[in-house]
């Protein structure tokens, strides 16, 4: 390469056991020799002083790991209507100030396009190797920390860098299904979470059209259109927010539909141990990938 400061690294062979991603960023955490480590996807583009920002809202912030979502371009249709619940469910369903307070686990949360990390704590909490089988890194990464003691915080950062995730509907469904089991579609919350999505961001816009086609009461009718603006209203605030396309946010009771539909073929494909497949490579869950391990060792 042309800039001294950059310097292309060639990884060794991936071992067994290990998601790709994790083990190039565990291979360029060891030669890095900075006190602040910045992790991003290839396909973000940083704006010229978004290093720099992310590495003073980390400072600032007393945490060890700070990430945030880039400004998320979107162009076809279904790119518009999903992607942006990334979002909604972040800002929805976690309590930002319970999380600054705290450190359990369960609040951990970022954005795997994103992190930036002190690096003593990365070492000190395990770094990549300590999620080195995950998929979903933006979740596993900042828990890991709050496992060995450090904060984690987010951040907006919509301003500082921008990512096309995926191209086409195929990209869509197999980058949301990869890694959809370390997230809502986890066993133990997908049931929770479908119910609470169910009730709360679709059922009151069926309540609508259901009551409006039968000429059910005005207090009735009212009731439901106010559920209604309650459970949009997030996601319309997000998309002034956050750039996001205003159209797609009207349809937000099917993203919802679709979402969900994801998950639980995400977690139906875990539980019959077909992998998940991305960039060419075919991924067990830890759960299969150990299931398959005993197997092996009781056939002759």
């Amino acid at each position: 390469m042309d800039d001294p400061r950059v310097r292309l690294v060639t990884p060794p062979p991936l071992p067994a056991c290990w998601c790709g991603k994790q083990f190039a960023c565990a291979v360029l955490a060891r030669l890095a020799k900075k006190p602040i480590l910045c992790f991003l996807d290839a396909d973000v583009c940083l704006q010229p002083d978004g290093a720099a920002r992310l590495a003073a809202a980390l400072r600032s912030s007393g945490s060890a790991l700070m990430s945030g979502f880039p400004q998320q371009v979107t162009v076809t249709a279904l790119e518009q209507l999903l992607l942006p619940l990334m979002h909604f469910v972040l800002l929805g369903f976690l309590p930002l100030n319970r999380m600054r307070k705290s450190l359990h686990p369960a609040f951990g949360a970022g954005c795997g396009q994103l992190l930036a990390v002190d690096r003593e704590a990365y070492r000190k909490a395990g770094g990549h190797e300590a999620i080195r089988e995950s998929r979903h890194d933006g979740l596993t990464l900042p828990r890991a920390f709050r496992l060995a003691g450090f904060r984690t915080d987010l951040c907006d950062a919509t301003t500082l860098a921008s990512c096309r995730m995926y191209r086409n509907a195929r990209e869509v469904f197999s980058g949301l299904l990869k890694n959809a089991t370390e997230g809502l579609g986890a066993p133990k919350i997908i049931g929770p979470f479908t119910t609470l999505l169910l009730l709360g961001q679709i059922m009151p816009a069926a309540l609508i059209v259901y009551f409006w086609s039968h000429r059910v009461s005005t207090p009735l009718l009212m009731a439901a259109v106010l559920s209604a603006t309650s459970s949009y209203l997030p996601r319309i605030v997000s998309a002034f927010r956050f750039r996001q396309p205003l159209a797609a946010a009207l349809l937000h009771p099917v993203a919802i539909l679709l979402l969900l539909g994801i998950q639980w073929v995400a977690l139906v494909r875990m539980i019959v141990g077909v992998p998940a497949g991305w960039k060419g490579r075919a991924y067990l869950t830890p759960v299969a990938r150990r299931s398959g391990h005993e197997l092996n060792k009781l056939r002759p």
